[in-house]
């Protein structure tokens, strides 16, 4: 199971969801969330900071590594809590999960006027959103490549 906590930056401006896979990292992992505008004068401390696409996530690797004991052996970093989901965005970025939806409900207009566009659409949209997400240089949409 996956808990949903949403995080705004420091700035104010901008909300982001994140996941925490298996509930073994608490919010309390997120030290601060800055957004591509909060973040032009933060230097990215690769110990505890993650950068992803103008975004950065700054870990409180103390509450990692406490909360991560379950996780034994395994080298506790901002990049494996991040790309393994035990502290990472809810999709792709930090409002995947809205946009997607939004996306889907257009998709699903068509579905009423042109059933046969449709099938060709829905089955398109995946991957051309996945190769559109990786050009922009989301993390998690350039995972797989």
């Amino acid at each position: 199971m996956c808990i949903d906590h949403r995080v705004t930056c420091k700035c104010g401006t901008y909300t982001a969801s994140f996941n925490f896979r298996e509930e073994i990292m608490p919010v309390e992992v997120i030290n601060r969330l800055y957004c591509p505008q909060c973040s032009s004068d933060i230097s990215c401390n690769a110990d505890s900071m993650i950068s992803d696409n103008g975004w950065i996530i700054d870990f409180d690797m103390d509450v990692a590594r406490f909360a991560g004991y379950k996780l034994s052996g395994v080298p506790i970093t901002p990049e494996y809590l991040f790309d393994q989901g035990y502290c990472t965005w809810r999709g792709v970025y930090p409002m995947d999960h809205i946009d997607s939806v939004r996306e889907r409900e257009e998709l699903v207009k068509l579905s009423k006027i042109d059933p046969k566009k449709y099938i060709e659409e829905i089955r398109q949209w995946g991957t051309v959103r996945m190769e559109r997400l990786a050009r922009e240089g989301w993390r998690k949409a350039n995972a797989g490549q």
